[in-house]
């Protein structure tokens, strides 16, 4: 798993954005904030050091929007308002429900950040790719992939990306 704290914030800077931009975003962020743990590489800034942060500091990353959301999360990791340890010990219902009370965590980044950092492997972030897959099982997953749909998720939404394109390009 990824750490938490990265997962989540990476993934509201995720929000309506693509993979270059997010990437640099996140790359800005380590520069200017993270530690050098080599030479041009730099850690991920954790909650406590993002929390001394302004809506502007974030603004100058090119978080746009996202920057109130950045804002208030750090803040509210770093007083212990969130407890992203906690989160982990929950079921995944009651996980859920916790990130979608974060301002600015909506359910795709709920599930994402579930998946990714917090290792609820049930997790099962939906968009458009997993939509037209999702159409190919009105029923729901085959039992087999049981408490592991998320991992599931991530070679459908390859082969979707794969496969589904050129599909739609030709129909």
């Amino acid at each position: 798993n990824q750490d938490s704290w990265e997962a989540l914030c990476s993934f509201v800077i995720s929000q309506q954005n693509n993979i270059k931009r997010i990437k640099g975003i996140i790359e800005r962020l380590c520069r200017k904030y993270g530690k050098e743990v080599k030479k041009g590489y730099y850690s991920f800034p954790s909650a406590e050091d993002l929390s001394k942060l302004t809506v502007e500091d974030f603004e100058s990353l090119g978080t746009g929007y996202r920057a109130k959301y950045l804002e208030r999360l750090a803040k509210s990791v770093s007083n212990g308002e969130i407890d992203l340890e906690k989160i982990k010990t929950l079921s995944l219902e009651e996980a859920r429900k916790e990130l979608l009370n974060i301002y600015g965590v909506g359910i795709k980044v709920a599930n994402c950040a579930l998946l990714f950092g917090f290792g609820f492997y049930d997790a099962f972030p939906i968009d458009v790719w997993m939509k037209r897959v999702m159409e190919y099982y009105p029923n729901g997953l085959p039992k087999c992939f049981d408490g592991i749909g998320g991992i599931a998720q991530q070679y459908l939404f390859h082969w979707a990306r794969n496969n589904l394109k050129i599909y739609i390009r030709s129909s």
